[in-house]
């Protein structure tokens, strides 16, 4: 009986990041920080990604432990190819049409449900800690009476800009006029009015204002996003205060509660070894190693790294001119490829791109693990 008192004391923490590889990273990183410092956790993926995770890491690879468990919930898209990103309008505008709510909402109350008959053993969920895109999830917070924790996984400079899209569409100054707006120099058009950016231009601000359709699905999304975060309880923003001093002093200023306890992994690195759920795989790719023994016959600091994440896409003529630029600076490089890295096609460099470097392939390009070769690029003699 001590055991099952102690265990409904635990704060319970729900975390839900947005689904996309590099903010789920970022979100179970978090995930791993708050478990051990004793918290309760529910990691919330997608059913399409939670798919692409078992197929990739194995199907135990989302068993968790007693007190660090995965669920799901819909997120309101038709089936789509299972090896690839899903479209990244598609997911903002079901975001943005709330498809995701009603399910979110139905996994809390499943989760608080402490009735006969329930077997549920897990603790009620005390709080929300949700990536900042996803802002359904505040509508459900003050509808459940449940405190929501917003993660901004850009930088805090990034955001901010975000958090300028209302002003600058009051000005005129965006959506463009046209097409022409993109080549003329309107975009070197100076804004001194942000608090912490002074004088940067319209250029240095998140690309998606760059468009002449005011119904856009990108810039409204990431404007109704930015100005939902300003409801959270608090707001973690994934850096720290050296780094961006002026625009944090900003944004605590119009946001309550910001905290940066950035970079997530360096104090991961800090965790002992045999903590468990330290070692919970986030790849929806299937990750492969052989690069590693390549990089170990490689001089400390002398290999370019080249990865585009798992969003960007490029033309197959792209590619290939990229391609030949790495091969022409004649420095060892290693470069992840994703299979939909070109739009509408699998990425293939010609032969004459192999014949010229020599390359090391790795079974279709898939390899994933980039903290792991970061640090061997920086670390390894």
């Amino acid at each position: 009986m001590g055991s099952i008192e102690v265990a409904n004391h635990k704060p319970h923490a729900l975390c839900i990041p947005y689904p996309v590889q590099s903010h789920i990273k970022a979100m179970l990183k978090l995930a791993k920080l708050l478990h051990h410092k004793g918290f309760h956790i529910t990691f919330v993926n997608t059913e399409f990604n939670h798919n692409r995770f078992l197929k990739s890491l194995g199907p135990n690879s989302l068993d968790g432990l007693p007190d660090f468990k995965f669920e799901t919930i819909s997120d309101g898209l038709p089936p789509s190819d299972a090896d690839t990103t899903q479209d990244i309008p598609s997911l903002c505008d079901s975001i943005r049409k709330s498809l995701m709510l009603p399910p979110f909402r139905r996994l809390v109350m499943k989760l608080n449900d402490t009735g006969a008959g329930n077997s549920n053993d897990s603790p009620p969920v005390t709080c929300i800690f949700s990536d900042w895109a996803m802002f359904f999830t505040v509508v459900a917070a003050e509808e459940l009476g449940i405190p929501v924790v917003m993660l901004i996984t850009l930088a805090a400079c990034a955001f901010m800009g975000l958090c300028q899209y209302p002003a600058l569409e009051q000005k005129g100054l965006v959506p463009l006029k046209d097409q022409e707006c993109l080549t003329n120099g309107f975009l070197d058009t100076v804004i001194n009015w942000i608090p912490g950016m002074m004088d940067i231009r319209l250029k240095d601000l998140p690309t998606f204002l760059r468009t002449t359709d005011p119904n856009d699905i990108m810039f409204n999304f990431v404007k109704e996003a930015s100005e939902k975060v300003h409801k959270a309880s608090a707001v973690i923003i994934h850096t720290f205060d050296a780094l961006e001093q002026d625009v944090l002093k900003a944004l605590s200023a119009a946001t309550p509660n910001v905290c940066t306890i950035g970079p997530f992994q360096l104090l991961l690195n800090q965790l002992p070894e045999q903590y468990i759920s330290k070692h919970f795989g986030y790849s929806l790719w299937k990750e492969d190693t052989k690069c590693l023994q390549w990089l170990d016959t490689k001089a400390t600091k002398s290999v370019v790294y080249v990865n585009f994440g798992s969003i960007t896409v490029m033309s197959q003529q792209q590619l290939v001119e990229f391609g030949m630029g790495l091969a022409n600076s004649k420095q060892p490089f290693l470069w992840i490829i994703r299979p939909d890295l070109v739009v509408g096609k699998s990425a293939v460099l010609p032969p004459e791109f192999e014949d010229q470097v020599g390359v090391m392939r790795s079974s279709g390009l898939t390899l994933r693990n980039q903290f792991q070769i970061v640090s061997y690029i920086s670390e390894s003699d």
